[in-house]
Formats: C-alpha cells, structure tokens, sequence
C-alpha cells in the first residue's frame, strides 16, 4: 500500500511519509495501554482511510478486535444507520443486556418494534454492549468518513468515545475538514493530517510512475500539493502525460472537483449496466446485498449484481467478507457516479428502492421524497410519519429536514402549512436553528392566512420575537390567541398544546406580570382530564413563588423524584425551571449535568442551555463560583453560537454578579446595563429585575448604600414583595440591609413584616435565614437582634448557600461587636472572613478582616480557618469529603451510616470556619499549614 489511499484492504506495508503520523495517531489513541479516543481530519484525498487501514491492520495483528463503518452521505438522514454497520455483527451480545438497555438499542438499530428510545438510553446501551465485548480482547472502533454519519449515531458513539478508556476501547474517526463531527460540543482530541512533504511525494510519484516525463513529474507535484489521491489518480487519468509532445496538464480545478473528475471518468470507463448498479448502490447508501438484488429486479432496467465485477476489477468498489456488503473504495467514487446521472436516473433509482424498504419506514420515505416531483400527500404523510420516529429518537435536525420535505410535497391548504409550522418550532425550540426556522415560518404564512393560529406557528413565532427584536407583549398576544381562539380545546394529553402552554409560562415569567400570568391560569383550569404535574408546578414556582411557591412542594417531591430515571431531556429541563425559585435545584443538579454532557455531544441546543442555567444559578447561590463562571462563559458562546440572544441575560447576570460579589463593580454596572438596556424595550422586565440584584450586591460591596437600596426597590419596593416578580425573594436581604444602612429604618421594617406575612420561610432553608437576618438587621434592640441571627445561623441546612451565610455570619459578628460582645464576635466574623476569603468576595473579606482587626484578633487568627481542632474521625471525614466522596461513599468505607456522616459534616464546617462542602480542601489545607508552624 503506497502513498495513502486504502486500495488493497487487508495489505499492512507501509505508506509512504506517513511513520510519524502512524506512530503520532497510534500514541493519541493510547493503544494497548487503555484505550483513548481520536478525531483524524484532513482535506479529501489526503490519505486519511489508508491511515485508518494501516492503524486498523497493527492493531489487529496485535490482537484487537477491529470493528469499522463508514458514513454514507444518502444515509445521513436515517438515525442510527451509522451504528448499525458497527453493531450488526453483536446481535447475539445485544440480546444479553439488561431489558431496558436491549430493548432500546434493538429499537434503534430496526431490530425490533418498539416506542422509540431516548437517546442517553441508546447511548448507555451502546457503552454497556462495548464494555462487555471488549472484556475478551481489546476494541478498536474505526469510523471513516465521519462528516456523512448520521446525527443521532454520531452523537451515541461521541458519548461512548469520551468514555472510552474505562471500556478497554478505542475510537478512531476521520472527517474532511470543517465537517460536522463527534467532535461538536468538545472534548475529542484531533490530529490533522497534513499533505506528503516534498520529498515524499516525490518518492511516491516516481515509485508508482517511472516513466513519467521529468516536467510533467514537476508539474503533478505542483498541482497536488501533496495530496496523495491526486498523486497516483491524476497520471492514471492523463495516460498521454508520458508523450514527449503533451508535457503538461488541463486547467488547474479546485481539489474536490478535479478528483471527482477523475473518478467520474472512470466510472463512464465501465458497461452501462454497472454503471447502473453502481447508481444504486450510491444512492442505496448501506450496501445491503439483499436490498440491491431486490431493487435492481423492481428497476428491471436490465442489470443484476453480476454486473458488479467489472466495478471490481476497476478497483472502485469491493464486498466486505466479514459484514456482506458492498464498500466504496472512497467516498470520491460514490460522488462522482451521482454527480454523472441525470435527475431522471436518480428519481427511478430512488423510486425502485422504496418499492424494496417497505418495512423501514424512514428510509422508504426518504426515497420516495426524492423519487416525488410534483404535490403527493400519500407520500408527505409517510415523511411526516417518519419525522416522529426521527424526532422520537432524539434527532432534531433530521425530524425537522424530514417535516420540511413532507411540507414540499403536500398539496396547498392546511396541512403544508400545518407541517411547516411544526418543522419551525423544531427549528427554534430545540435545534437552535432560529434563522431557518424564521424562513419557514414565513413560508407557513405564504401558505394559509390562519397559520399564526396554530399552536406550533405560535410558539415557534413567540421564541423568534423574543430572540429577535420584539417583544413581550407581542408574543404574549399571540400565544393567547392560538390557545384560546383555537379548534384544538383543552386536552391535555395534546402535546402541541401543552408546548404552547410552557412557552406561555416562559414569556409571562419574562414579563413579570400578573395579567400576563392570567390566561396561563385560566387555561390549566380549563385542562382535561387533569393538569400535567410540570405546568401546575410552574404555575405556582415560576409565576409568583412569594405566594404560592411553597404549595408545590408535592408536586415537586414528584417531578424530582422520578428525574433519577428520566432519559426525556425536555421534561428534565422543565422540571429545573419548575425548582429554581425553591431553592431545589441541587436535587436536579445530576440530571441538569446529563443535559449538559449531551449538548456538548451534539444534543438540542435549546435543552443545552437550560441546563446551563441551572446549575449556573444553583453554583452561584452554593459558593461553586469558579464553576459558575466557566459554565457562564460556555452559555454566552452557546447563545451567540445559534442566535438565542433571549437567554443570553442570564449568563450575563451570573458574570455580573460574580464580578459584584469579587469586587469588581465597574464590569458588573456595565454588565448589568447592557442586560436593561436589552431587556426594557422588551417588556422583559425579569431580566432587568437580574441585572438590578447584580448592581445591588455591587453597590453593598463597596458602601454604596443609597445605591444599592435604589437597585433593590426597583425589582420590589419596600414594605411589599411584588406580585408575580419572582426575583423578589432574591434580594430580601439586600433591601433590608441597604435600608438600614441609608438609614430607612422603617422601610427595612416594613420590608421584614412582608417577609413574614408571605411566609417566605417555608419555601427554603435559604428564605428562612434570609427572612430571620433581616428581621435582626431590623431591629435596634441588640438582645433581639443577637437571638434572631443566632436564630437565622441555626435553620437547618443554611450553610449550603455559602455566600448569604457567610454574610449573616458577618452581620451577626459586627453585631456582636456593636454590643461589646468583643470576644463572642470573632468566631462568627473569623469564619465570615474564611468563607468570603475562599469566595473571592473581596469587598466582604476586607470589610470582616476590619471587623476581626476592631476586635482584636490576631493577623494569625484573621488567615487561620477555624478555631476548634477536630477530632480523629472528624478529620478523616473530613478529609474524604474533600477527596470528592459522597456521604454514602464515605459511610461505606468507615462502616458509619449516610446520616452519621451528614451530622459529623455539620459539626466539622464551623470549627473549620466554612459553609460548605467546595470550602474543605482549603480550609484543611490551612489547618494542616497552622498545625506545622512553630
């Protein structure tokens, strides 16, 4: 095998210039020592499957099990059709997972009838199957030509490729340049593989050319640039280079179309019934022996599979033994013999295949989509039929391509409008496909005047005026109408209704009134036969959780406690937005990290980002600010990436009020004006009531007192907590203390009895230590003052929320101090300082480390957490938790309970001054540092 294109499969003599790209691809791979995963890309015909062929041959020659599939460009619409080539050989293995696992990847792989399985499911199927085969020997998966794998495959075998060292497997993928890849999302490690240098390529040409004249030798080097394929194809293809008299070559071609030419003609070299055959084959997609034989008898267009051997011995094509399909030399040949059929050819093609695939429903309506020209609503129902196994499975794109076609080819009325609507609210809701999706909206419109009056034209309408440049109330219009004035009642077993009603929700939040909630109400009253548990509980969380959030505790004990085995990222993404103004988002923490790990593995962008806020909000509010910032900064990019510039604002509030909370009030004021200065003209007015809590912790951080109570009392002023302004509860405490502090007396006051006749404290252990701070700040009696902090440090569970406890802790010390409490004030304002000293809170470190100075504490004592030595066991536990050890992990290895260990974890943070769980590395480092100190 010389130079780089994989011509003799099965053949291990080296290539030409390409030892250290062996050797490099080899090491990345971390073959035979555990497995690692690599992307290969490279220009077309820059040898990347003769690499693979190389890398695949050592490999098995040194025991590996070799498993390989190609992407095939006619087959990147049907999901999962990639895997099946990988898997087809394990059906027996398959057979022996668990039920779940089975049943979901046989469904996948057309196996068997089933509901369509989520793709996690698929994708943890898919791990389990590799593990348990790769116990015997070694695997080495090799998938060429990754850019024509279809989506859903693509996005399983990433998920399985970042996992790969703990499976004993390896992967290894080539894609051309620039192509959609595994690696979408990040994580794969990529090697680029260059072109033959000089002297290699000219090694390779006059190996395989001797007779070559010595200028046209010059001129080939010239124009291949090194690119093998063009090397050995091009002198074949131009036999007359070797006459003295035609010592030059045609017009130089871009790369891509001057191979495809030279394959092109090639294939017209063969009889006309292979180049039949091959036509089908091409558009056929997965070279299924069976399929062809059938299909070319249904053409009756005169050829059959003998026909094949001419294409053989022109080494274009070849019958993989070990799975019985036919195999394209290079992805180049399949192109070219497209490229030289007329339309009419394909249509019968295509028409003759779907007559064969009547048992696989996605792939008959594709051919039959491509065989139709004119308006068929048979066939536009069939490709609407199998979007929803294709949407079913996970694969948005390829769900909302599919709805597109079937739309085409639907006759003028309803129905194209109908699923023209539906293919945009794909676009907008989960694909991340705004642009698009806008463009096919105006097509619904083109196609019926009442199109804006169906559910899915209205949500998908709404979503594009929020991220564009409308507004609230115009979205919200426009929902309202399509659920109220529609034809489709109120089941709610419809789900286009109940997308309509999430969307709803979404924009009445965004406008943080309560006539925009009203219809929301009036439609879940209206709802047969009952009311999904997700938007009873937004009803009562999202909308105006002052009031009503702690009456869906039941209802969220439900949604959360069935997240553990819920694969329907949808629902989990809802469920988050349904906790997060009760302080639970902790309890979906894990599934909000699935979300995430599957959007940056090619999943719903919409659905990646929800995530994102989740557990963005959820780490500011735990003290995990370094994480916070980092997923901040992925949700920005995420955002400007695929056009959602209406969720923008919340990672900008998380930037804000990191840099609020660090010291740095320059970028958080000017953060939080960009986000008015988006969110006013809007009517988006909770993304300003973010952007005012941000401003507010930046102006109590640097004394602003005045300041910060102007902030505060625009989200909610004093003395009320604002109907249906969620964002309320989170700035409590900051418009108490602002009050007090600009010497409001009375409005801070006013503010606590508002507190306490809403009952905030039942909503969380967080709004119970904020609501019982405020009323000591409150107060200028000093005894009441000191016995509600002490009240406030003592709620159960308190010191999760790591930035408001250290700053009771600090207000409860300063306290102390004012009433000549000296000695008894420095613990709390010792671990104040530790806590805000870990944060990075500056302003609030310096302003503890002043108060620890006031009261005498040593310059020892401000750096050292902690003031109580732990015992053994303390330490230990301690010192597991640290490691990244849950409770149950720890009680396990030191034979103690999950709820004895909690308890230890309870005593241990205060003698060490923290707050939480991210605090103990540092704090036990600084401990161990004291205890060495003379």
């Amino acid at each position: 095998m010389i130079g780089s294109e994989s011509y003799t499969p099965g053949t291990i003599s080296p290539l030409v210039g390409r030892d250290h790209d062996l050797q490099r691809v080899r090491d990345l791979l971390n073959l035979g020592r555990g497995g690692g995963a690599l992307l290969l890309s490279g220009d077309a015909g820059v040898g990347k499957t003769a690499v693979l062929d190389a890398i695949g041959e050592a490999a098995r020659a040194e025991g590996t099990r070799v498993l390989r599939a190609a992407g095939v460009q006619f087959e990147a619409n049907c999901s999962y059709s990639g895997l099946n080539q990988i898997l087809f050989p394990f059906q027996e293995a398959i057979g022996e997972l668990e039920a779940p696992f089975r049943d979901a990847l046989r469904v996948a792989l057309g196996f068997q009838d089933g509901p369509a399985p989520e793709r996690l499911v698929v994708s943890n199927a898919v791990l389990l199957l590799l593990r348990s085969v790769a116990a015997g020997n070694p695997l080495l998966v090799i998938v060429d030509d990754l850019h024509w794998v279809d989506r859903a495959s693509a996005a399983v075998l990433g998920f399985a490729a970042r996992r790969a060292p703990g499976i004993r497997t390896s992967f290894l993928a080539a894609s051309r340049n620039g192509s959609r890849s595994l690696q979408d999302g990040g994580a794969l490690p990529e090697y680029l593989l260059q072109p033959l240098d000089e002297d290699s390529a000219a090694h390779l040409v006059s190996t395989r050319f001797p007779g070559l004249l010595a200028g046209a030798r010059q001129r080939l080097l010239e124009l291949a640039h090194g690119n093998p394929l063009a090397l050995l194809e091009l002198p074949a293809a131009l036999p007359d280079m070797r006459v003295p008299e035609r010592d030059e070559f045609p017009t130089v071609l871009p790369l891509t179309q001057r191979l495809e030419n030279v394959f092109g003609a090639r294939v017209t070299e063969l009889p006309l019934p292979s180049q039949r055959l091959l036509l089908l084959a091409a558009l056929e997609g997965v070279g299924d022996l069976g399929v062809l034989q059938a299909a070319s008898r249904q053409a009756n267009a005169g050829f059959d599979l003998d026909d094949l051997a001419a294409a053989e011995r022109y080494q274009l094509v070849y019958i993989d033994e070990g799975s019985r399909r036919l195999r394209f030399r290079h992805p180049l040949i399949r192109s070219a013999i497209v490229e030289n059929s007329t339309s009419a050819e394909r249509r019968a093609v295509h028409s003759a295949l779907a007559q064969v695939l009547v048992d696989q429903i996605e792939r008959r309506a594709w051919h039959l989509g491509e065989a139709t020209l004119e308006p068929d609503e048979e066939v536009a129902l069939l490709l609407e039929q199998a979007a929803r196994i294709t949407l079913h499975r996970g694969d948005a794109v390829g769900g909302m391509r599919t709805l597109i076609r079937s739309a085409d080819l639907t006759p003028p009325g309803p129905d194209r409008s109908r699923r023209l609507a539906e293919a945009a609210y794909v676009g907008a809701e989960s694909t991340g496909a705004l642009p698009r999706a806008r463009r096919i909206l105006d097509d619904a419109r083109s196609a019926a005047r009442d199109v804006d009056s169906s559910l899915h034209s209205a949500a998908a309408t709404a979503l594009l005026i929020l991220n564009g440049d409308g507004d609230v109330e115009t979205a919200h219009s426009l929902l309202v109408c399509a659920i109220e004035t529609g034809a489709h009642g109120y089941d709610s077993r419809n789900k286009a209704l109940v997308d309509a009603l999430h969307t709803l929700a979404l924009v009445s939040f965004f406008g943080a009134r309560r006539d925009l909630w009203l219809p929301y109400y009036r439609a879940l009253e209206r709802l047969t036969p009952d009311v999904p548990p997700v938007l009873s509980a937004l009803g009562k969380t999202f909308s105006d959780p002052a009031r009503t959030g702690a009456m869906a505790s039941g209802e969220l004990d439900q949604l959360i406690a069935g997240l553990a085995s819920a694969t329907d990222l949808v629902h989990v993404t809802r469920t988050g937005t349904a906790a997060l103004y009760s302080d639970r988002l902790g309890d979906v923490r894990d599934a909000a990290w699935r979300v995430v790990r599957m959007g940056r593995d090619g999943g719903p962008a919409r659905r990646y980002l929800s995530g994102l806020i989740h557990l963005c909000l959820d780490d500011y509010l735990t003290g995990m600010w370094d994480e916070a910032a980092r997923l901040a900064d992925e949700g920005v990019q995420l955002c400007e990436s695929h056009g959602y510039s209406a969720f923008a604002w919340y990672f900008l509030y998380i930037q804000a009020i990191l840099s609020a909370a660090r010291g740095d009030a320059d970028s958080a004021q000017a953060t939080a004006e960009r986000i008015i200065h988006w969110a006013t003209p809007r009517g988006a007015f909770c993304a300003a009531h973010y952007a005012h809590h941000a401003a507010a912790v930046a102006a109590l951080g640097h004394g602003d007192h005045a300041g910060a109570y102007r902030h505060a009392n625009a989200v909610s002023p004093a003395g009320s907590l604002a109907s249906h302004v969620p964002h309320a509860l989170w700035l409590t405490m900051d418009l108490v203390e602002a009050a007090v502090r600009s010497n409001r007396q009375a409005q801070a006051a006013d503010h606590v009895r508002a507190m306490r006749e809403a009952g905030v404290s039942a909503i969380s252990s967080r709004h119970a230590l904020l609501t019982e701070a405020s009323a000591a700040l409150s107060t200028a009696d000093d005894d009441e003052a000191l016995a509600l902090f002490a009240k406030a440090l003592a709620v159960p569970g308190a010191e999760r929320w790591a930035f408001d406890f250290a700053r009771v802790r600090l207000a409860y010390g300063e306290r102390l101090r004012r009433a000549r409490a000296t000695a008894e004030s420095r613990e709390p304002l010792n671990a104040a300082f530790s806590a805000f000293s870990h944060l990075g809170a500056k302003p609030w470190a310096d302003r503890a480390q002043n108060e620890l100075r006031a009261a005498g504490a040593s310059k020892r004592r401000n750096t050292t957490s902690g003031s109580h030595k732990l015992t053994p066991q303390e330490s230990e536990i301690a010192r597991l938790a640290a490691s990244g050890l849950t409770n149950k992990q720890i009680a396990e290895r030191l034979f103690l309970s999950h709820r004895t260990v909690g308890a230890h974890l309870y005593q241990i943070y205060p003698k060490l001054g923290i707050s939480s769980r991210a605090m103990l590395r540092d704090a036990l480092d600084r401990l161990s540092l004291s205890e060495k100190r003379p």
